[in-house]
């Protein structure tokens, strides 16, 4: 007979359920964790210090790399901890804010990504419009709604998640609370949570990604009517980091979240989960870098004897 006890403290699996591999992995995460703060820091810091990089495109990146350092020290730190440490207990409330914290950044992100599409579109659709479009005024609206509309996304799923009770086994397969391994622990029928659950996603995130294909589509019909080949690799190269981000973000996030929870896998799940809470944020200061000038010039003003 299955414990029903209702639960008040859940047992994270961690990395690896092979004990030789915990620490291995551990070692391997702290590495990725330093490279994502230490990348994200530095893009922050080039873009607040570097006048010429006060522009809307790099004020979204600015935000997206304190989204990528906050999403990143949701999940990690607290793993890597209970690893090295073997204690893997995290309580229901820090389960709940930990969750809630983690898919208001995910969601941020998200609208922030959609608005940087929305930018790169005026700038190549209408150039002469830009400046005055794109003021200010303008972005700080857009950053605020991502974060605000964020928040609220966060404040459903995790009221969604944690209604359903929760009792024994209470051991999650995962190193951070995630909605598709806690809804396979609830001690009750998660289908309505579950249905409720994607109807919102998918609302909010096909809403995001289509905003995004139709910025893009625009982006290339405008691209095709410029005669010069330069030109039209000139306006190309101005996307190509963002649209690098668009399908890194998007193809890791829906092959976690946009399946039901009876085929959930996890191993799948955790797959998946390191490549969009981790590799991710990683990722994204050396997609924004290695082929941005303007960012390259602003890096070796900070770091003057550093790789750029």
């Amino acid at each position: 007979m299955p414990n029903l006890t209702a639960v008040s403290v859940f047992l994270l699996r961690g990395f690896s359920t092979v004990p030789q591999l915990q620490l291995l992995s551990a070692a391997s995460f702290l590495l990725i964790y330093l490279a994502a703060i230490l990348g994200n820091v530095a893009i922050v810091a080039a873009v607040t210090q570097d006048v010429h990089l006060h522009t809307p495109m790099y004020f979204f990146l600015k935000h997206l790399s304190l989204v990528d350092i906050c999403s990143v020290s949701t999940t990690l730190p607290r793993a890597l901890v209970a690893t090295m440490l073997g204690s893997r207990d995290i309580s229901l409330h820090a389960c709940a804010s930990q969750l809630f914290a983690f898919v208001c950044l995910g969601s941020t992100e998200c609208f922030l990504i959609t608005s940087m599409a929305f930018d790169r579109c005026l700038a190549i659709y209408k150039p002469l419009l830009y400046r005055a479009a794109m003021s200010p005024e303008t972005c700080i609206s857009l950053v605020s709604v991502a974060w605000g509309s964020g928040l609220v996304f966060s404040a459903f799923h995790t009221a969604n998640t944690f209604s359903l009770p929760f009792c024994g086994p209470n051991v999650i397969d995962h190193f951070f609370c995630d909605i598709p391994a806690l809804m396979r622990l609830a001690c009750a029928n998660a289908d309505v949570h579950e249905a409720a659950g994607f109807a919102v996603s998918g609302c909010v995130i096909m809403s995001c990604f289509g905003l995004t294909v139709l910025s893009y589509v625009r982006i290339l019909a405008t691209v095709c009517r410029i005669r010069s080949t330069a030109s039209r690799w000139k306006a190309l190269s101005t996307c190509s980091s963002h649209l690098a981000t668009v399908l890194l973000f998007y193809g890791s996030g829906s092959s976690a979240y946009m399946q039901p929870r009876t085929s959930y896998s996890p191993t799948q799940g955790l797959v998946a989960a390191v490549f969009y809470s981790v590799l991710t944020p990683t990722l994204n200061p050396l997609i924004y870098s290695l082929r941005n000038k303007d960012m390259k010039g602003a890096l070796q003003k900070l770091y003057p004897r550093g790789p750029f």
